[in-house]
């Protein structure tokens, strides 16, 4: 006699598509962004100078710090933000390699901040360069004087700075990338 038994399919919803994973990748960038996020910090306030200024037929020593300026107050403030996230999302990055049913969901996470952190810093970078170039060539327009002639180390120290910046930046974006491409990769075509 044949057997009559009927299989039975689950009727749950298929699982996604496997998908790229580039976990390892993302926790390489998240280092770099760190460390991009610490030097740019370390530069900037290692920046002080000190020169003699003539101020009213006297050599007077005037000091150049960044807290003198609020666009170098923010680049640090943003900078500081930006490691202290880059750090924080490596660990969970490095976390969802461990544990890899929460990919998809950290991935969107990951975009939404990553988006916020890059606006941050992008716009840090904008000010404090903008205040660079500045103190770099002067206007002559509303009579701002060029003083990177007199502090010199003052402005390689920010030029350096913002320069690692940029690097940065770039780096935040190739993280909003590989996110948003292993998402893509993961839906159903």
């Amino acid at each position: 006699m044949a057997s009559t038994e009927v299989e039975y399919k689950s009727s749950s919803t298929p699982s996604p598509p496997a998908g790229v994973d580039y976990f390892e990748v993302d926790v390489i960038l998240r280092f770099l962004l760190l460390a991009a996020s610490v030097v740019a910090l370390g530069v900037i306030v290692s920046s002080d100078q000190t020169e003699l200024v003539l101020s009213q037929g006297m050599l007077v020593p005037q000091p150049a710090k960044f807290k003198y300026s609020p666009a170098f107050v923010y680049f640090v403030a943003a900078f500081s933000v930006s490691g202290l996230y880059a750090l924080v999302s490596a660990l969970a990055s490095i976390a969802v390699i461990q544990k890899p049913e929460f990919k998809l969901k950290f991935l969107l996470h990951f975009i939404f901040w990553d988006a916020l952190i890059l606006g941050i810093t992008a716009s840090a970078t904008g000010a404090a360069g903008s205040v660079a170039y500045i103190g770099l060539k002067g206007n002559s327009h509303v009579g701002w004087i060029k003083v990177c002639d007199v502090y010199d180390k003052f402005c390689r120290h920010l030029a350096g700075s913002i320069a690692v910046a940029l690097f940065g930046s770039i780096v935040t974006v190739l993280l909003i990338w590989l996110s948003a491409f292993t998402i893509h990769s993961r839906v159903s075509k």
